[in-house]
């Protein structure tokens, strides 16, 4: 345990803890991972704790941990999430014996944690953040259509204005109806029209010459 007096060393322990108990977190290791976590933590804070720095420090990082889970389970917007690793900071770094150790384990901790989604690459993954980080992709095999390829497939096509464009409207093209913009200008219903450029699904068509 004398070997924590090293912040080289509280670093190595504060890293490898964090590691895998957000390890845990990311991935389904049916709890081998939080079990090595929190002996680690353990281990750091056991040595760590004085009458000034009682369980309160460690109290400060179980909530941390917790916002952070609620945050990617419920919230997903990386607000309280940032609150509770804050927290897990000061939790981390108060009782360290000097600033450069407390500074050590704090880098440790933002380093571990990203590291982390390592493990999503060989283990199974949890949804925890799925939606914060877009990890879904919006696929045709998922039942989303690529709508925005389509249009874009749209732009030089000839169609006939089906409302009037003042300066938004609706346009035919090949058969079929889109909500479009003559881009301010004014366009009368059944007139002949060209697409002239797509960005996103803001269809932009002039009266055809």
């Amino acid at each position: 345990m004398e070997m924590l007096e090293s912040a080289t060393i509280g670093f190595l322990v504060v890293f490898l803890g964090t590691l895998f108990i957000f390890g845990e977190i990311m991935v389904r290791a049916k709890g081998l991972f939080g079990i090595l976590g929190i002996a680690i933590m353990s281990m750091y804070f056991s040595y760590h704790l004085t009458a000034d720095a009682g369980l309160w420090v460690v109290l400060l990082y179980v909530i941390g941990l917790l916002l952070i889970i609620f945050d990617g389970k419920v919230t997903t917007d990386g607000t309280i999430a940032l609150v509770g690793a804050l927290l897990m900071i000061l939790g981390l770094s108060l009782p360290t014996p000097s600033v450069v150790y407390g500074a050590l384990v704090a880098m440790a901790l933002m380093i571990a944690v990203p590291t982390s989604f390592l493990f999503t690459k060989v283990f199974p993954s949890r949804n925890l953040w799925s939606k914060m980080t877009l990890k879904d992709k919006l696929t045709g095999d998922e039942g989303y259509n690529s709508m925005n390829e389509s249009y874009k497939e749209l732009v030089g096509k000839p169609g006939v204005t089906k409302t009037p464009f003042r300066p938004t409207g609706t346009v035919e093209v090949e058969g079929k109806l889109y909500s479009a913009t003559s881009d301010n200008q004014w366009i009368q219903a059944d007139e002949k029209i060209k697409v002239i450029s797509v960005d996103g699904t803001r269809i932009v068509v002039v009266p055809e010459k």
